[in-house]
């Protein structure tokens, strides 16, 4: 057999791979051929191992770099490269392999770090990318503008703030990769109106942003309800000549719904060319919350004879337009066919629509049932929505559920003054006026202080 053949064949061989130990019995054959060093082949052994996930290979692939008698960095970077991008692996191998090329004496380059502080990021490896953040710095690489923004998204990640915006002081050179990193970084960790005065800066400096920018800053203002500013960040993309593409148009969707401009929402919504399962989502999410559950079910129904396939949002948001109109029997039926008919398994936030749903129309008991049967423990949002319904439908608990309530709720958040609040306020409604009084003292014993209510006024 000729060479050439002999390579065909073992590049076949691995191409239809599927397991470790027939990756061994190839690699015999590779040796025994004296094919070791064939570039091709290397290069199929290093992607097996980056896509199958072997746990703990970084030795093994560093045997295969080293028979291949090529000094060069390029298979490292591969792997580290597939390890850190890989969905289904576990990205702090990525880690290990970098610690084995180092061990091995291969040297490392700009075309490395990006990826071993993406793989960082990855798995909020905060220790490990700062110890590779100094190694930049020793090695001279901690000003290439590509390993500065990886450093700044990873520093983002790990809600890091500080640090990662005295990276982007210090770059030299910046794209608008750079400032779109740091905006990212700044509303990932809740700072919103900073984002937006970084994106000011952004634009003083005449950088002209991206729809990635846009969309991280209308995320900012959907989370903060701001719909001045969100009709701001609007007006700059319209300046600026956008296409607002199926990204842009879902985030402009969600801003406006979750600033209870539903008319805008739906208006930008009927006129996307493209429309993906987050858009329809945002959508009907957007008209439950604000009451429109007729026109969110309608707009389900229009979805599924799109063929678009509804996701966790979506039926949130359907679970929140029946609990808007009394729909008992349609909420469940469509909360038990999102496990049994689309596989999508339910959230807390789906069980307190639910719990939402049967409480509001005064069935306690089945919606305290509810709870007690759920696979996951409850947390303290679902059972101050079911109290809230225990004092409005069964006041002086005559069903004794409100009691329970109150019980199960005080064990959860022991410190938290609202609760002891609203049980003291709900006591005192009732005539229990001891049991009330007791509540207040030991709130005064324990120094627990009700949160004042707030108001904001807009800057924008």
């Amino acid at each position: 057999m000729s060479f050439t053949s002999k390579t065909q064949q073992l590049l076949a061989l691995l191409n239809s791979c599927s397991s470790l130990k027939h990756l061994f019995q190839i690699h015999t054959h590779i040796i025994i051929s004296g094919l070791c060093q064939q570039t091709s082949i290397i290069l199929k052994i290093v992607n097996f191992f980056a896509s199958h996930t072997p746990i703990n290979s970084a030795t093994y692939v560093g045997l295969v770099i080293k028979q291949s008698h090529n000094s060069s960095n390029v298979w490292w970077n591969i792997l580290i490269r597939n390890y850190a991008t890989c969905n289904n692996c576990s990205h702090s191998e990525a880690i290990r392999v970098f610690v084995e090329m180092r061990r091995c004496g291969a040297a490392s380059d700009e075309f490395t770090y990006p990826f071993l502080f993406k793989a960082c990021s990855s798995f909020l490896g905060l220790k490990e990318g700062k110890q590779i953040h100094a190694e930049a710095i020793k090695i001279g690489f901690c000003n290439n503008v590509y390993v500065q923004n990886t450093l700044v998204h990873f520093y983002g990640s790990c809600k890091k703030i500080v640090d990662a915006y005295k990276v982007f002081v210090v770059m030299s050179l910046r794209t608008v990769i750079s400032w779109n990193s740091t905006i990212s970084a700044f509303v990932e960790s809740c700072w919103f109106y900073e984002a937006v005065e970084i994106f000011r800066e952004m634009r003083e400096c005449q950088f002209q942003p991206d729809e990635t920018t846009m969309v991280v800053l209308l995320s900012a203002c959907a989370e903060l309800g701001d719909l001045s500013l969100g009709k701001w960040i609007h007006c700059q993309v319209i300046e600026q000549g956008m296409f607002v593409n199926c990204q842009l148009g879902t985030s402009l969707v969600d801003m406006y719904a979750k600033c209870g401009a539903v008319d805008y929402a739906r208006l930008i919504f009927d006129r996307i060319g493209e429309r993906n399962v987050w858009t329809w989502s945002a959508m009907i999410l957007g008209l439950a919350r604000h009451g429109f559950a007729v026109e969110a079910m309608e707009l389900f129904r229009k979805m599924k004879d799109c063929s678009m396939k509804p996701n966790y949002v979506t039926f949130l948001g359907v679970l929140c337009a029946c609990s808007h109109v009394g729909m008992v029997e349609e909420g469940q039926r469509l909360f038990r066919e999102m496990e049994s008919v689309h596989r999508i398994k339910p959230m807390m936030a789906h069980y307190g629509a639910m719990v939402d749903i049967l409480s509001r129309v005064g069935r306690l008991e089945e919606a305290y049932k509810f709870i007690a049967d759920m696979p996951v423990e409850a947390d303290a949002v679902i059972w101050r929505t079911l109290l809230s319904s225990c004092h409005i439908h069964d006041i002086n608990d005559y069903t004794g559920v409100g009691e329970k309530v109150r019980r199960r709720l005080l064990a959860l958040e022991p410190k938290r003054s609202g609760n002891l609040v609203m049980v003291a306020n709900k006591y005192a409604e009732v005539g229990l006026w001891e049991k009330a009084a007791k509540l207040r003292r030991g709130m005064r014993v324990r120094r627990f202080k009700k949160v004042a209510g707030e108001s904001c006024a807009s800057i924008f």
